[in-house]
């Protein structure tokens, strides 16, 4: 055995106050115990209190912003569920009938117990088979930060993210005559509208204006361009959700955006429907500079013909990415050909800070007027709550980037489309080599 690993084993050995007993509920608690990171909670009123790491195995969302529900503990993210031993008993997106992978338990620590007015935790086989009465009291080492994955992450500051066109403004905000600053990888550009068109300082490899937003290539770019065929077709019409920030890397945003199995859990009190946890298998193909995954859907969109009535009509969901942060997702009901089309654009501003940028494309079907500028403000408050609600889940995160390597996560079938995302970004990273 090592020095380092004596020395973690003598760290984590023994019994730890972590919490007052009086302060542990049914609302998860962030603790540390050995230099280890866990919550602990309640899973029913008055009951004994458990202990789980401070993260899900599935996408590592911090389980101290989980909830209980029906004596398990429940993820915010998808809604896996963990019992008081940490089994893994539920993967809604899996269907009733599916069993959760073989590394989705919670390594729990060896004991808890509530003596002496505390919650004490024993993450290692302990000698002592209980902790003894405090001779004074005790002080609880801080809770620390979850550790981060073991392998490489895609942050906001990679390298090969000089070699991109990247969203910086909509091109409103760049008047004639006008300029603007904006963060990108780590560093502020000044823009400016003259007569000669757009200018970067410092000097950029270039400045352009595609589909209403202003991009900016610090340097000669690798990536493949995203198309919209709807920005030119005059069956639909378009509405700017007003830019919004995340307090996160753009990666772990996008796998958000890609997910099509959280619905129901972070968008329960706007677009996502209860009963619509499962998800079926769908089929992802690999493209240059990204990929394409098709989905069969019922609509759960509150605004869908019948979708209020509980009918939830059938739709196409055609989900494109282009590396690094280029999505579209569109959305075809089969019924009444009528579309929605989401385009999600991600400016890497800063480590830790991300700018989003959405745009709405509406057709109301084959022979149908356009839809109205109250039909699209309407739609567009509701798209702008609804990415209020991912980018609350993401504030959560405590995330540096997005782990490239598949097995410091757990996969599902319905996270075909994240897979191919971590693939397609680790592709784009290694191409500036």
């Amino acid at each position: 055995m090592t020095a380092t690993a004596r020395t973690s084993t003598a760290r984590s050995t023994g019994w730890f106050p972590v919490a007052r007993a009086a302060e542990v509920g049914t609302t998860p608690v962030p603790v540390g115990a050995g230099g280890r990171a866990y919550v602990v909670v309640r899973l029913r009123p008055g009951a004994e209190v458990s202990a789980f790491p401070a993260r899900c195995p599935h996408r590592l969302v911090p389980l101290a912003a989980a909830a209980v529900v029906e004596g398990r503990l429940r993820c915010p993210y998808r809604g896996w569920r963990f019992d008081t031993e940490g089994r893994c008993v539920d993967v809604p997106s899996l269907g009733p009938h599916g069993s959760a992978p073989p590394r989705a338990d919670l390594p729990v620590p060896w004991a808890v117990e509530e003596r002496h007015g505390w919650i004490w935790l024993a993450p290692e086989r302990t000698d002592v088979a209980a902790p003894p009465p405090p001779a004074a009291e005790p002080v609880p080492e801080s809770a620390p930060a979850p550790a981060p994955p073991p392998g490489p992450v895609f942050g906001n500051l990679d390298p090969s993210l000089e070699h991109a066109w990247h969203p910086v403004a909509l091109a409103r905000e760049l008047r004639p005559g006008g300029w603007l600053q904006v963060r990108l990888l780590g560093r502020t550009w000044s823009l400016s509208r003259g007569p000669d068109g757009l200018v970067a300082d410092p000097p950029a490899w270039g400045v352009r204006e595609r589909y209403g937003v202003v991009w900016l290539a610090p340097a000669p770019p690798r990536d493949v361009p995203l198309e919209l065929p709807e920005d030119g077709d005059r069956r639909f019409v378009r509405g700017w959700l007003t830019p919004a920030r995340s307090a996160g890397p753009a990666g772990p945003l996008a796998d958000g955006f890609l997910d099509v199995a959280h619905s129901p859990f972070v968008h329960a009190a706007t677009s996502g429907a209860a009963d619509g946890v499962e998800v079926p298998a769908y089929d992802v193909a690999p493209e240059p500079g990204g990929f394409t995954g098709v989905q069969q859907q019922r609509s759960d969109h509150p605004t869908d013909p019948g979708a209020r009535r509980g009918q939830r009509p059938r739709r196409r969901a055609t989900y494109v990415l282009r590396a690094p942060f280029q999505l579209r997702l569109r959305l075809d009901l089969l019924d009444t050909g009528a579309a929605r089309t989401i385009l999600f654009l991600l400016q890497p501003e800063d480590a830790d800070s991300t700018r989003v940028y959405t745009c709405l494309l509406l057709s109301a079907g084959p022979g149908e007027p356009l839809p109205g500028p109250e039909v699209v403000a309407g739609e567009v408050a509701l798209a702008q709550r609804v990415l209020a609600e991912d980018l609350e889940l993401q504030s959560r995160m405590a995330s540096t980037g997005l782990p490239l390597v598949l097995r410091d996560e757990l996969h599902v079938r319905s996270d075909r489309l994240g897979v191919a995302l971590r693939r397609a970004l680790a592709d784009f990273a290694a191409a500036r080599r």
